[in-house]
């Protein structure tokens, strides 16, 4: 996708450009298929930086792609000669996957490598800036780095440019920011899915008594930096231990390794074994398909004795502003707290680290080290120093019991072949019964809404045979006597001028409304306060119902429109005290997660039920919910604050009023 390709430009560009990989193996296939994709896909670039001719561009496309959902083994058709049978797959490009794979070279291509400026490849990276227009502004003004682009925008040296403007120019100096400010990291799914891989191989060596997930996985942030792996071992293993880690397979390259930690880049050969035995989830091996382009990331493993393991696994789980808070915590008892443990400070008699820690109170899990500072234990994702440290105190006990995923009854905002979905009604809810939901909202787009000229939405005329179909399917579950039924909703367009798609007479056919903003542009273009004003217009609609992925944005390719969501939540509270049902979405989409976990816990406080939607568009979309949750744990919520923890039966009732 090309949120994905834009990642792995900017991850791969930060480093200094490219290089062609250099194989550890000491037999064929030199090479791996994903190495293969993502150095065709490279190359793809580079020649339009060097403005080579486009059919020649187009074929290393091409043949990415059918490399990347090729599923023959990639090995097996090189050595029966049958590589250039794949269709997509030309003579030249058959011969280059040939020499790589049984040689581990790569012909001439190094040159290509060598020609291309480093920070050019870090441009193309920046979102709205492809390859051609690289090269333009690299031949016209000699941009050769993000820098220097930077500049020449800020100078207004780019916009005189034929085919650029003060549009284009300003985008660029946007691009820039969020390419900075996302740098080296990656989404929670894709983030999850090797961390769970990578953790699950290592507890599976022997020595290894426990291996878990730290850092910003574990604290389930919307992106993750590096992975963290926390692993208790009796000193006697760690040696054997690290070996075997060294050899795992899936290791692009090691970065470095001591008595008590590995430095990694994982690629995804890392993933294959345990989706293949079905130990992670299928949403997250879906993700995997996805991703034919960024195809590392880096871990850290720390290998430590088992009575240390608590004290590490809770400080490299962090965040930094949890951990200094706890330090003081423990100072303010005459303790010190630190990755090895927990100690008098009268003992440590100026010693640091394990030397100081020899005196370390015993805890044998992370709770023990909470209760020792007179605190209960915070879940993980709660550790951001945003009042946990003050609810976990004894004295309050106030932290709250967060929602869980088998909480959830079902889902307001979800679509079908009669908008943009791939299933249909009676296949999406058979899915959802699947779950163990009562229901499933439907929400198909509304009428106004078209790509590229294309109507996406459900003209008005066709609402009432939609209708139909789900009362059919409703009354065949109620004859059957099964607790189930489907909800008509809608996503309606919330316009430029705060007015909702569809007629009132329309509307009011639905069961709920979820209004959402899709046409950016415009919205991208105003102030703050315009944006909000026609945002509350159209949430003070009387058929209004659910806001939809509030602010627009996607993550790491596009930030939301400019908007005062706390203006909007406390307007959708004032709603709610006059009676008036107002909810806003937590989009489950990991491309989304929007609201964002930091607005939950005001939205809890002004009383504005939150929902948990995945924004299904195909029935595995429904297991989107589950990141969904992780945010709304992360934003302090429990199951009373979630609207779809209730009932079907409850909800009919609060939808019917």
């Amino acid at each position: 996708m090309v949120q994905d390709l834009l990642y792995v430009l900017d991850a791969m560009a930060k480093v200094g450009g490219w290089t062609l990989p250099i194989s550890r193996r000491q037999q064929a296939p030199y090479i791996s298929k994903t190495q293969l994709v993502d150095v065709l896909e490279q190359i793809a670039i580079l020649l339009e930086l060097s403005g080579a001719n486009g059919f020649r561009v187009r074929a290393y496309q091409n043949g990415s792609r059918t490399l990347a959902s090729m599923e023959e083994d990639l090995f097996t058709v090189v050595s029966e000669n049958r590589i250039v049978e794949i269709k997509g797959i030309g003579k030249g490009i058959g011969g280059l996957i040939t020499e790589a794979v049984m040689h581990g070279s790569w012909g001439d291509m190094k040159s290509l490598y060598d020609k291309i400026p480093p920070g050019l490849i870090e441009i193309v990276g920046i979102p709205g800036l492809g390859p051609k227009r690289a090269r333009i502004l690299y031949e016209s003004l000699g941009i050769d780095s993000v820098e220097s682009l930077k500049a020449a925008c800020e100078l207004d040296h780019v916009s005189p440019l034929s085919g650029f403007g003060k549009k284009s120019q300003q985008k660029y100096l946007d691009g820039i920011d969020l390419l900075r400010r996302y740098q080296g990291r990656t989404r929670m799914d894709v983030g999850l899915l090797y961390g769970r891989a990578l953790e699950e191989k290592i507890s599976q060596i022997k020595g290894v008594e426990k291996a878990q997930l730290a850092g910003s996985a574990r604290r389930r942030r919307e992106t993750i930096g590096d992975l963290d792996i926390v692993v208790s071992s009796p000193p006697e293993q760690h040696e054997n231990v690290i070996n075997e880690i060294l050899n795992l397979p899936g290791i692009a390259e090691v970065k470095g390794f001591g008595e008590s930690k590995v430095s990694l880049i994982l690629e995804q050969a890392m993933l294959s074994n345990s989706i293949n035995s079905g130990s992670i989830d299928e949403k997250l091996a879906e993700t995997l398909i996805e991703r034919n382009s960024d195809a590392t990331i880096d871990a850290q493993v720390r290998i430590v004795n088992p009575e240390t393991f608590p004290f590490t696994l809770a400080y490299f789980t962090g965040s930094k502003e949890h951990n200094i808070r706890m330090r003081q915590e423990a100072i303010n008892r005459g303790l010190r707290l630190n990755e090895f443990g927990l100690f008098p400070e009268n003992l440590a008699d100026g010693k640091i680290g394990m030397e100081a820690a020899k005196h370390t109170l015993i805890c044998v899990d992370e709770s023990d080290i909470y209760k020792s500072l007179d605190m209960d234990w915070v879940p993980p994702e709660m550790r951001e120093d945003m009042g946990e440290i003050e609810a976990a105190s004894f004295s309050k006990s106030s932290l709250p019991t967060l929602v869980v995923p088998s909480d959830l009854r079902g889902a307001f905002h979800n679509h079908t072949i009669y908008s943009d979905g791939t299933n249909t009604l009676e296949e999406m809810a058979k899915a959802a019964q699947s779950l163990g939901w009562e229901y499933l909202g439907i929400a198909d787009h509304s009428e106004t809404l078209n790509i590229g000229g294309r109507q996406i939405g459900i003209p008005s005329e066709k609402v009432p045979k939609q209708s139909e179909e789900i009362l059919r399917l409703n009354k065949i579950w109620k004859d059957e006597n099964i607790d189930f039924r489907l909800l008509h909703g809608s996503e309606c367009d919330i316009l430029a001028d705060g007015s909702l798609d569809y007629s009132d007479d329309v509307r009011n056919l639905f069961s709920h409304v979820v209004g959402s903003v899709h046409a950016l542009g415009s919205w991208r273009n105003r102030d703050e306060i315009e944006n909000t004003e026609a945002l509350i217009r159209a949430i003070e609609d009387p058929t209004f119902t659910i806001l939809g992925h509030p602010t627009g944005r996607i993550l790491q390719v596009r930030e939301g429109f400019p908007i005062d969501m706390h203006a909007i939540i406390r307007r959708m509270g004032e709603l709610n005290r006059e009676g008036h049902l107002k909810a806003i979405e937590i989009n489950a989409s990991p491309y989304r997660l929007d609201l964002d976990w930091r607005l939950c816990k005001f939205a809890k406080e002004q009383n504005v039920p939150i929902c948990i939607n995945p924004d299904a568009h195909d029935i595995n979309g429904l297991g989107d919910v589950w990141y969904g949750i992780q945010i709304a744990r992360k934003g302090w919520l429990e199951s009373s604050d979630i609207l779809n923890t209730r009932n079907g039966t409850e909800i009919e009732s609060l939808f019917n009023s």
